[in-house]
Order: C-alpha cells, then sequence, then structure tokens
C-alpha cells in the first residue's frame, strides 16, 4: 500500500465493481455521482466518500474515468484539470479514440500531470470480482505508479508502452468481438432462412474449434433468450467501430471487414437500437428481421 488517494468517475456496470475492489484493497477512494445513484450510495456504504464536486475528486492522487467515449473524457479531464493536486494521475478506463488520448497525455504531461489508458476486458461480473483484463498504456514511471491500484480490479495487466498504446490494443480487441457478434447474426439468420434452427446450429457450433468465450455469452441470448447476457450496448460497439475507421484512417489502411462491421452495427442502431438496453447479442434480431427471417 501507498498514500495514493483515489478518485473515481463513472461508478456504473463496470466502475462500481472497480472502485468496490479498490476500496477492498485498502486505498481510500472519493467517488462522484451521475444520475443513478444507487452506486454511489452502495460504495458509501462499503468506505468511499461522495464528493461534492469535480473539485473534490480532483483533490485525488490518481483519479479512475470511465465514461461512455472520448467526449466525454475530454470534457472531465477539462473540468479537473484547474484543481488536480502536483503530480497527480488520470487513469482513462473507457474505450476511447486513441488520437484523443494522446493529445490528452500530451497536455496533462506539459501541466506537470500523469495520464494512463487501461481500458478493460471483461463483464460486470468480472468487475465485481477483481478479475478485469486491461491493456495500459503509460510512460514506465506512470505505469509504475498506476499499476498497484489497478491491480486491486485487474488480475491481468499488460503495459502495452507509450500513451495510446492500450487504447489502439483496445480498438483491435473490439474488432475481433463486435467482428464475431457481426458474423454469428449473420451466419443464424442464413441458418434459419435455410431451414436450420438456431437451437442445431448452436448443437454443431458449441464444444467445437468454433466455440469460444465470447460465442457462449453471445448464445446466452440467441439460444437461451438471456436479454442480459451480453451487457455491451450496440451504440458503444458503433462508437469503437468508428474509432477503429478513425484509427486505420490514419496510418492509411485499407479496413475493408471493419467497415463492414462497422456497417451492420450502424444498420442495426438506425433501426431502433440505440436504447441504453439494446445490447451486442440483440443484434441477432435486427439481422434477422432485415432479412425477413423468423428466428426458431
Amino acid at each position: 500500500m501507498t498514500s495514493e488517494t483515489v478518485g473515481f468517475v463513472g461508478v456504473g456496470l463496470m466502475g462500481h465493481g472497480m472502485a468496490s475492489n479498490i476500496l477492498k484493497a485498502g486505498y481510500p477512494v472519493t467517488v462522484i455521482a451521475h444520475r443513478n445513484r444507487a452506486p454511489v450510495e452502495d460504495l458509501v456504504a462499503k468506505g468511499a466518500t461522495e464528493a461534492a464536486s469535480m473539485a473534490d475528486i480532483a483533490a485525488c492522487s490518481i483519479i479512475h474515468i470511465c465514461a461512455p467515449g472520448s467526449p466525454q473524457v475530454e470534457a472531465i479531464v477539462s473540468e479537473l484539470m484547474p484543481n488536480l493536486t502536483p503530480n497527480a494521475i488520470i487513469v482513462d478506463c473507457s474505450t476511447s479514440d486513441p488520437n484523443s488520448t494522446m493529445a490528452l497525455a500530451d497536455g496533462l504531461e506539459a501541466a506537470g500531470f500523469g495520464m494512463a489508458d487501461a481500458p478493460l476486458g471483461g463483464t460486470p461480473v468480472q468487475a465485481e470480482a477483481g478479475e478485469l483484463a486491461t491493456m495500459v498504456g503509460a510512460p514506465d514511471a506512470v505505469f509504475a505508479r498506476v499499476k498497484p491500484v489497478i491491480a486491486a480490479w485487474a488480475g491481468a495487466i499488460v503495459h502495452m508502452g507509450p500513451s495510446g498504446a492500450g487504447h489502439k490494443m483496445k480498438l483491435l480487441n473490439n474488432f475481433l468481438a463486435m467482428g464475431y457478434a457481426a458474423m454469428y447474426s449473420e451466419a443464424l439468420a442464413l441458418s434459419e432462412k435455410v431451414g436450420i434452427t438456431t437451437n442445431q446450429f448452436d448443437s454443431v457450433i458449441r464444444g467445437s474449434r468454433m466455440d469460444c468465450g465470447f460465442y457462449q455469452t453471445f448464445m446466452g441470448y440467441a439460444v437461451e433468450g438471456n436479454a442480459e447476457a451480453h451487457k455491451f450496448t450496440l451504440t458503444n460497439a458503433l462508437k469503437d467501430m468508428r474509432y477503429l475507421e478513425a484509427m486505420a484512417d490514419g496510418v492509411a489502411l485499407a479496413n475493408p471487414i471493419g467497415n463492414a462491421v462497422k456497417n451492420s452495427f450502424a444498420l442495426a442502431h438506425a433501426a431502433g437500437g440505440d436504447g441504453a438496453e439494446d445490447y451486442v447479442p440483440h443484434l441477432v434480431d435486427y439481422v434477422a428481421k432485415r432479412n425477413g427471417v423468423t428466428r426458431g
């Protein structure tokens, strides 16, 4: 343990479990409410302090941010900056645009602060258990300081390199995951259309070499009807694939498969899948409906 104090902005689906585990590790934690007070009240009951303003959060030495994307992270950092303590470090656990991340890191470093991008791998259940994975972008000295705190909520920590490297790797990771979701959805629509039911399809793929953890959570909805099998929204998936496209454009890389995956989510989003409870496995319904398919 060190004398670090931890601020946390964004104690939602993932942030609540992360902050809870930081508390369990013995760090003082200050949290701030947004819309949903329930997780804040639970964390306060466990020993956290509720901030009255962002200035209270800025008084902490290491500040975690879990936000929807780069625009929100930029706004939060801008609000924190005037009141940050010397040598404070921002840890962005969002899935953000690496170009934005690198610009924020440069600005913070010039002002005497630090930044680490530490996007998340895993589910809310893993967050509560302290078993998330993270891929970190940060200078060596910053990484050395934040690693003990991150170890409170992550079971697997990989230092990817300088600022922005974590977010670059996270976009690649999500490209694979969302690519699977798009392929599963299209395969199931075609399966039904040629007379093979979803259950029959699953009976062949499950347990085969094509099975994986993501397949099982995705099919938790497609087969079992569990609408919350993978609580990651179609909106966030589309945002991530747009960030991936921008990253590819930035290095003049042709990414036709990435664009196809993005468009699958864009079509679902435009067809009404833009709600807070429209999750990635629900893509199977939008692809089926677009093709006049009723899944059995």
